[in-house]
């Protein structure tokens, strides 16, 4: 299961938790729906969702966790990280967003991207090497059909409380030309720690901000408080991997790079880790 909570620094970077089950950690209703209730209660900004399918362990389908999560919280953001656009046909995924929209509301930040793993694609039959130009096709797509235009002869005759659509962010590592893209013509850009340093995500944030981005997440960064701390040089990735002390020390780099928001990766999802989990941003 993935769901994830957030930070602020900007004085306010929210702080997000991903929690990511382990293959001995089986889902169930429960944790579908008292997960949400938990984070919220414990005082995070927000959730997030992964969004696989062809890998080696299911997660829940992140809309559906978006919309349970939407429905019995009050607060907090939700989001995915990253939904994975060119695996669906963007007329059935414009429809199903609107749903998505009228339960979550403004509180919804829908981080989208190309998609990097193959093994997704395989499992439902699309074309993995065409999944950037697919991406570019379906997100103009389905503006058009939440505004209520007719595009090839489909209108989804859209609620008016959901005309406006979708705040979506954009997912792209931080060399990437979709930085300009994210921040000229979408609502955020949205890093990842899963394989890339620090300096290397500030990088990317600069090239954002130059271009006039708003919203800036970063993500997939993992968290274990139980083990013991190694130097960040030479790491594949950002990671809060460490003892708590310097976990809160990395959670302040991030903070001061001028993130909006951080979400944690966690595998444990007690009540007592994520409260330590969260206590890192007091």
């Amino acid at each position: 299961m993935a769901y994830v909570p957030e930070f602020r620094k900007t004085d306010s970077m929210k702080i997000g938790v991903c929690i990511s089950l382990t293959e001995e950690q089986a889902i169930s209703r429960e944790k579908l729906v008292e997960g949400p209730k938990m984070v919220e209660r414990l005082g995070f900004d927000g959730l997030w969702f992964f969004d696989t399918i062809g890998r080696a362990r299911a997660l829940p389908d992140p809309l559906i966790g978006v919309s349970v999560a939407a429905s019995v919280t009050e607060r907090i953001t939700l989001g995915t990280c990253i939904y994975q656009v060119p695996l669906r046909n963007p007329v059935e995924l414009a429809h199903r967003m609107m749903t998505v929209n009228l339960l979550a509301g403004d509180r919804l930040l829908w981080g989208v991207g190309a998609g990097s793993t193959q093994d997704d694609f395989s499992a439902v039959g699309e074309d993995y090497e065409g999944r950037f130009k697919k991406l570019r096709a379906a997100l103009p797509t389905m503006r058009q059909l939440w505004a209520g235009d007719t595009v090839d002869g489909t209108n989804l005759q859209p609620w008016p409380e959901v005309r406006k659509g979708s705040k979506i962010l954009i997912g792209s590592w931080a060399g990437s030309i979709w930085i300009p893209r994210a921040a000229k013509e979408f609502d955020g850009w949205i890093a990842s720690g899963h394989y890339t340093n620090i300096d290397t995500m500030k990088e990317g944030l600069e090239r954002f901000r130059g271009k006039g981005g708003g919203t800036a997440v970063a993500a997939n960064i993992r968290v274990d408080l139980t083990k013991p701390t190694t130097d960040l040089e030479g790491m594949q990735g950002f990671t809060l991997e460490c003892e708590p002390v310097e976990a809160k020390r990395r959670l302040d780099m991030v903070r001061d790079a001028g993130f909006d928001h951080i979400v944690l990766v966690v595998n444990d999802a007690s009540e007592a880790n994520l409260a330590a989990v969260r206590a890192l941003a007091d």
